[in-house]
């Protein structure tokens, strides 16, 4: 069980008939749809998400030595690095004080976000700690949130949200993809791509308690095992 960290998201309509890439990229689609996967579009497969070309100057560049994220939600874009780890636990700041505490690949903790994820606890194994094993056996996930606004207006904090999540995961071409959809306090989506043969995720969309707006986090540079 972890412990509490404190801080700190096929239907071709056409009348003329569909040629063979249209039929092929139909019954593909209709496979990913059987596991939650985003329909291809055009014939193309999903590419890899990196990080917008010019997304980074140069004075960024010079501070992603060592372990590093590009972090961004709504407009805003901060590179964050490690100022601290003990093992799959560890938090990031990024120059302007935003604050972000992770486990493993999950964000369980914000600090200078228009809402703070205060803390995040779980009642039994988060199923993203091995994310391979969700391959083959889809799983369910049960955890208790604290949300809290950036004013720390008590009439607006919410203790104790409690959440309910399913997770499957699927091959593709960049690796493997988890869909993990959550309903109960709050009902979203969040969405993890994984290196094929490690597990290890570099790039995630998930929820953190901000309305409509995942946070979304790309590993730059990953800490040393």
């Amino acid at each position: 069980m972890r412990r509490a960290l404190i801080l700190a998201s096929l239907l071709l309509t056409s009348c003329a008939v569909p040629d063979m890439p249209e039929l092929e990229r139909a019954a593909t689609n209709t496979l990913r749809a059987s596991v939650f996967l985003p329909p291809i579009k055009d014939g193309l497969a999903p590419r890899r998400h990196e990080a917008p070309a010019g997304a980074l100057d140069e004075a960024e560049v010079a501070v992603t030595n060592g372990p590093t994220l590009l972090v961004s939600y709504g407009r805003q874009r901060k590179v964050m690095t490690m100022i601290q780890g003990q093992g799959e636990q560890r938090m990031w700041r990024s120059d302007d004080g935003t604050v972000v505490a992770t486990d493993g690949a999950r964000v369980v903790a914000t600090a200078g976000t228009q809402t703070n994820l205060s803390a995040t606890r779980f009642d039994s194994p988060d199923p993203l700690d091995d994310v391979t094993a969700l391959l083959e056996r889809p799983a369910m996930a049960r955890r208790v949130v604290d949300l809290a606004p950036a004013q720390r207006d008590p009439g607006r904090m919410r203790f104790g949200v409690s959440l309910e999540c399913r997770m499957r995961a699927a091959r593709v071409a960049e690796g493997l993809y988890v869909e993990e959809r959550c309903g109960g306090g709050a009902r979203f989506l969040n969405r993890y791509w994984a290196d094929a043969e490690t597990g290890a995720v570099w790039r995630s969309e998930q929820w953190v308690g901000m309305e409509d707006r995942p946070m979304t986090i790309e590993v730059l540079s990953p800490p040393a095992n």
